[in-house]
């Protein structure tokens, strides 16, 4: 059963998705929050598979709060379900830690696949945000960092661009997953950060991935 704790300030939002999240035989919403300080404090003391946070909300925006938990508990996994798409608040979440992008525009359903996904190791990010990444974040640097990576840790990047699993990787190049795992770690070490979603921006970024 994936946990899930819900942050929104609109009640009959929480009410209608929370509904519809807990009606699905391997999603339970555990908790519900009002506000980011709130949402701070039941995500770290009960510490769900999956939050899904507002961005908007008064007390403490989601910014903040996915800020707040993550330098607490960095394990984190942290899904954005927002109406905003602008670029103070899509690059500001997914450099807080947010693990994926969702909009309050996507089916119900949508959200629940989000959270299976994001449960099991992938960044969801919606069309429009994968664009604004692709778009706005290829710029130029000094230095190159991915110059660094492996043909074969090069190769587990693009993969992990395309949303595969530490798993589905392992299956689709031959290699143990523990392997796997290793050449994760490294990569994120090269290119300087801290998880997974981090090496995908850097990888549109820089014009790794189609």
């Amino acid at each position: 059963m994936i946990t899930v704790l819900f942050a929104d300030d609109h009640e009959m939002v929480r009410i209608g998705v929370s509904a519809y999240l807990s009606a699905q035989s391997d999603i339970e919403v555990v908790a519900e929050a009002n506000d980011g300080k709130e949402a701070v404090d039941l995500a770290l003391a009960q510490r769900p598979d999956i939050i899904l946070m507002d961005l908007v909300m008064e007390e403490m925006d989601g910014i903040e709060a996915t800020k707040k938990i993550i330098h607490q508990w960095p394990e984190a996994k942290i899904i954005i379900v927002t109406s905003f798409l602008d670029d103070e608040k899509v690059y500001p979440a997914l450099e807080a830690g947010a693990t994926s992008y969702m909009l309050k525009t996507s089916k119900a359903g949508e959200i629940a696949d989000a959270i299976r996904a994001t449960y099991g190791g992938q960044s969801i990010l919606e069309p429009e945000v994968t664009g604004k990444i692709m778009t706005k974040m290829r710029t130029p640097e000094t230095a190159d960092l991915h110059e660094q990576l492996t043909s074969r840790e090069m190769e587990i990047l693009l993969l992990m661009t395309e949303g595969k699993t530490n798993q589905e990787i392992s299956e689709q190049l031959f290699i143990a997953l523990k392997t796997v795992k290793v050449h994760v770690s490294n990569i994120l070490g090269k290119l300087g950060v801290q998880d997974r979603t981090q090496a995908v921006i850097y990888a549109f970024k820089h014009n790794l991935a189609e």
